[in-house]
């Protein structure tokens, strides 16, 4: 079972860190990864939903809730450190179910996204006073029991003022969002929205972009990797498939 002290250790990782010092999250897809990650000394894990997906065999979105949840499940007892779990925009459970699927897996945090559609630029990003409502009712459900962060996808849906992305990552902290994720920020914005965002950033680290260490430098509290680690392994897995016989 879940409790306030096992989400109170993830949620105390975010705080009082250095600027070239932010939590790095690696994301696992499974069980084997994640004690390859714990082994390297992570504090903590997060679960991509797109990395899930692929190691399951389906497109990112695609995957049954059903089949989400048993896979976050299998990585939070594989390991002994804190896991938070990217549930997409929450496969329109009502908050109290979201909250309690949640909390059955053992994962002690969550990734909230306001937009639908994928990650292309044809998506559609949803009302942010709607979001701030659904978060305000999960946090209200969840208690202190889970570390929700909040994903802003302005950046995602083409949109790359700074200014939409601060206006909406304010609403979702009123609403009780721990920290906040402009996914694809670029590394020019980050500043900016450290400065416009009370509370942790996330900050998503990409193969050609700044390192984590460069990423804390500029303003990000947390980084995480989404599907990127398990497509790193499967290109080396690639390159030992072709030297196999």
């Amino acid at each position: 079972m879940v409790t306030p002290a096992a989400a109170a250790t993830l949620r105390a990782l975010h705080h009082g860190r250095a600027p070239d010092d932010p939590l790095v999250l690696p994301g696992p897809w499974d069980a084997a990864s994640a004690r390859v990650f714990e082994e390297a000394g992570y504090e903590a894990l997060a679960t991509p939903s797109a990395g899930i997906a692929l190691s399951l065999g389906y497109e990112d979105g695609q995957v049954p809730p059903q089949e989400m949840f048993a896979a976050i499940a299998r990585i939070v007892r594989s390991v002994s450190v804190p896991v938070t779990a990217d549930v997409e925009s929450g496969y329109g459970l009502a908050p109290k179910e979201l909250v309690d699927r949640l909390l059955e897996t053992g994962a002690v945090g969550c990734n909230l996204e306001d937009s639908s559609g994928g990650e292309g630029g044809t998506g559609t990003l949803r009302d942010p006073d709607e979001q701030a409502a659904f978060l305000a009712a999960v946090r209200e459900a969840a208690g202190d029991r889970l570390f929700v962060n909040a994903r802003v996808d302005t950046f995602v849906r083409g949109v790359r003022d700074p200014a939409a992305a601060i206006e909406r990552a304010r609403l979702y902290v009123a609403a009780g969002a721990d920290c906040v994720y402009p996914i694809l920020a670029p590394a020019e914005a980050i500043p900016a929205l450290r400065a416009g965002i009370e509370g942790p950033v996330n900050v998503l680290a990409t193969p050609d972009g700044p390192s984590p260490r460069e990423l804390g430098a500029l303003g990000a509290t947390r980084v995480t990797f989404g599907p990127g680690l398990l497509r790193k392994a499967m290109a080396a897995l690639r390159g030992i498939a072709e030297q196999l016989g």
